[in-house]
């Protein structure tokens, strides 16, 4: 009797599975924080990237090695949870930037033309913009494949298999946006907006099956936000961006302190990205747990 609050008819439960795989991916995170950080000086002088990169690449290494470990218990191929190697990888990918960078552009677009917003001159040239502009692509590709993989990759397929794809896509994405309530200047437009962002992303999983489209329009998103458009991304600015825009208006339609995600103008763009993302990608015979499992 014991015994059943553990093991179901597949073996281990799924809220256990998951617990284990966050165990695991926490003892990896602090052991190599530990270690790493402490013996090499991954600090570039004037550069937050430099100590930026290391640490995403430390997250992300723990997110894919502890559903690695998870492989050998669970007794299936790394695939299933959201990140096969195909051929159809980097057209995904690539279609998914294009969207996550579309969608950046439409927001501040719409806030121009309400006359809440100025895109501003440009701050980089020649060096720092061959140095920053990929420098942040590159950090924010580690970022879309941590938070991709966390949320919509192992721990999707998993809870998804005790309660459903959807049950398991509302509670993650709840997950994902109380992860942003610590953020500074962030409001509560973003925190749903974050909240928003998980169910889109979760769409996007099921309607193709794997992830690469959605680390691709998180990636960009990201990207376009600091970087191309150097708008506030969740309350932080960072040093290395291409333009120096101005906010003027209503807090409610520029984010305030947050950005342009605590803007209502990102909530009803974001809604419109769910239903062209349900045309552009027609419901297959999958059922959830199949989308799950691609």
């Amino acid at each position: 009797m014991f015994l059943r609050i553990f093991l179901g008819p597949d073996g281990i439960r799924a809220g256990w599975r998951w617990l284990i795989y966050l165990v695991f991916a926490v003892a990896i995170i602090g052991v190599l924080f530990h270690f790493a950080l402490h013996t090499f000086p991954w600090q570039i002088p004037d550069l937050r990237l430099g100590k930026m990169v290391p640490r995403e690449v430390i997250f992300l290494f723990a997110a894919l090695a502890a559903a690695w470990i998870m492989t050998k218990i669970e007794r299936r191929p790394f695939r299933s949870y959201g990140l096969p190697w195909e051929s159809s990888l980097w057209t995904r990918l690539s279609e998914g930037a294009t969207w996550g960078l579309g969608a950046m552009t439409l927001v501040l677009l719409i806030l121009r033309a309400v006359h809440c917003f100025s895109f501003g001159a440009a701050e980089l040239r020649g060096r720092q913009l061959l140095l920053y502009a990929p420098g942040w692509g590159f950090y924010f590709l580690l970022v879309a494949l941590y938070e991709e993989f966390t949320f919509r990759g192992y721990s999707q397929f998993t809870l998804t298999t005790g309660m459903g794809f959807w049950p398991a896509a509302l509670l993650l994405s709840a997950c994902f946006g109380v992860g942003h309530l610590a953020n500074p200047g962030e409001n509560w437009i973003g925190v749903f907006q974050v909240f928003l962002t998980g169910l889109l992303l979760c769409v996007a999983l099921y309607r193709t099956g794997n992830l690469w489209f959605s680390v691709g329009l998180h990636g960009a998103w990201d990207w376009a936000e600091t970087f191309l458009y150097g708008v506030p991304d969740s309350g932080f600015t960072f040093k290395g961006r291409l333009l120096d825009p101005t906010f003027h208006g209503p807090k409610w339609l520029t984010g305030g302190s947050a950005g342009p995600e605590g803007s209502i103008v990102t909530l009803l763009v974001e809604a419109a990205i769910i239903g062209l993302l349900m045309l552009r990608f027609p419901a297959s015979p999958k059922t959830p747990q199949d989308a799950a499992h691609s």
